[in-house]
């Protein structure tokens, strides 16, 4: 009697686990027991205690004003994204012809990596600012409001796809009885739609709020952190503070990393808890 494909689960989940725990659990695990060292290499390392963190806050505000910028940057594009995702979905569920071509349309500019993206908006930017005898790094809130557009412009149509499954798999005769019990399209949109959809919101929020925070690539090209590194957020402040200074301070960027990914865990634990608790039995 041949054995059930279930007996063979362990033989195919073990070169994932092998692998899961070499590429990520092993390097985590390296990079929080180096963070309280002070490392030139990783097979040269002191240790230090709890130094590397207070200099993380103290050397400098760099720190500090990335993880403001940052935060403002995440709630800021966390807003903008999920509404603009959400009222194309509605529009894009409608019966209106070419919707599949405007949904392909929409989704593409998901598909190109962050530092392309960052080059391309660089230039569309400065090309216009160049106008007014002015480029992206001129001011702060021209990165900032830079950042939030090339955010928006990659991240909607992947959350709209998201959007249009959700709203799609609401049931029509739900609509159709609010509708005549005299429901009007808004009513229907705040008091049905949007509660049945809690869990694509949940979904959305969550994506949302870890690309915008952890972000990199995009700040590198788009920005760099100019002026004067105020356009800096974490992941690049981070970057710099490990190689874009001598080697004694390899053990404060990997303490910042590692209060990096605990600020990360902790914000994106509270979210899922808080959606979690909205979301509409189905």
């Amino acid at each position: 009697m041949k054995k059930p494909l279930a007996g063979y689960f362990p033989i195919f989940l073990l070169p994932t686990l092998l692998a899961f725990a070499m590429f990520f659990v092993v390097p985590f695990l390296m990079g929080i027991g180096l963070s309280f060292t002070d490392f030139p290499t990783v097979t040269d390392a002191t240790w230090v205690g709890f130094a590397n963190y207070i200099k993380a806050f103290t050397a400098d505000n760099e720190f500090i004003h990335a993880l403001g910028f940052t935060s403002l940057f995440t709630v800021v594009s966390i807003v903008t994204v999920n509404v603009f995702a959400f009222s194309l979905a509605v529009l894009l569920t409608r019966e209106l012809k070419g919707v599949a071509i405007f949904r392909s349309i929409f989704f593409m500019p998901n598909l190109i990596g962050g530092i392309v993206l960052g080059y391309i908006w660089n230039l569309l930017i400065n090309g216009v600012l160049s106008h007014f005898g002015m480029d992206i790094t001129f001011k702060t809130q021209f990165g900032f409001w830079g950042l939030v557009i090339l955010t928006n412009w990659q991240l909607i149509g992947y959350m709209m796809v998201i959007y249009i499954a959700g709203l799609q798999n609401i049931p029509n005769d739900l609509i159709e009885a609010a509708q005549i019990d005299g429901a009007s399209p808004m009513t229907v949109l705040f008091k049905i739609k949007i509660p049945m959809i809690m869990p694509s919101i949940t979904i959305c929020t969550f994506l949302t709020l870890t690309n915008t925070f952890k972000m990199f690539d995009q700040n590198l090209a788009l920005t760099a952190g100019a002026p004067e590194k105020t356009t800096e957020m974490l992941a690049l402040n981070i970057y710099n503070a490990f190689y874009g200074r001598n080697m004694h301070w390899h053990g404060v960027g990997q303490a910042k990393a590692v209060v990096f990914f605990i600020i990360v865990a902790a914000i994106a634990f509270i979210q899922l808890k808080l959606t979690n608790q909205k979301e509409v039995e189905q």
